[in-house]
């Protein structure tokens, strides 16, 4: 449940986004970001997390580099475009950096002999990918959206729920199956 809760900036953002404008998603998912960030540096059973502190970082830079470039202007698909790039980054960065972001998560809910194990470190990586992917759908569907404005919003939004249930889902059951076709 922790790893969803990583993605609380990004749900916020896109309310606020849609409430109230841009600069105010973009403002408060820096908020909600700083936050989690806060959380976990103050908290003695918790460390900071690459995943979270580069979402604060993201949105941090996002929400002052939009006033400089009239980022009132953008439109929903290039703001989203613009901060689903950088969650893909950033996801992508923790697979380069050989520390993928589930990794910190899984930590914080299992024992330290099971860290050791190959199989859970490459459980990890197959799950950081999963998101990877998702991400990366999403990222296309913006772009597309952004060249092709036409195109209706409920497209971004179907495929957008779809990458990310399927993420979910991925991360629920893939866990499960390695350990259990690994212990037979």
């Amino acid at each position: 449940m922790n790893i969803l809760l990583a993605f609380a900036p990004f749900i916020m953002f896109v309310i606020i986004e849609r409430a109230v404008g841009v600069l105010e998603g973009l403002a408060t998912g820096a908020f909600v970001s700083a936050g989690l960030v806060l959380r976990d540096w103050i908290s003695p059973e918790r460390r900071a997390k690459l995943m979270e502190t580069g979402t604060l970082l993201l949105f941090a830079g996002l929400t002052l580099y939009a006033p400089m470039v009239d980022g009132e202007s953008w439109t929903i698909a290039e703001t989203r475009l613009r901060v689903d790039a950088g969650l893909l980054f950033l996801v992508l960065l923790t697979i380069a950096v050989r520390r993928p972001f589930t990794l910190a998560y899984a930590r914080e809910k299992e024992p330290e002999y099971v860290w050791k194990s190959r199989r859970f470190v490459r459980t990890k990586y197959a799950v950081a990918t999963a998101w990877a992917l998702a991400f990366a759908v999403m990222v296309a569907t913006d772009a597309l959206l952004v060249y092709r404005p036409q195109l209706p919003q409920v497209i971004a939004i179907a495929v957008t729920v779809a990458a990310l249930a399927g993420a979910m889902k991925f991360t629920a059951w893939y866990p499960d199956r390695v350990w259990a076709t690994t212990s037979r």
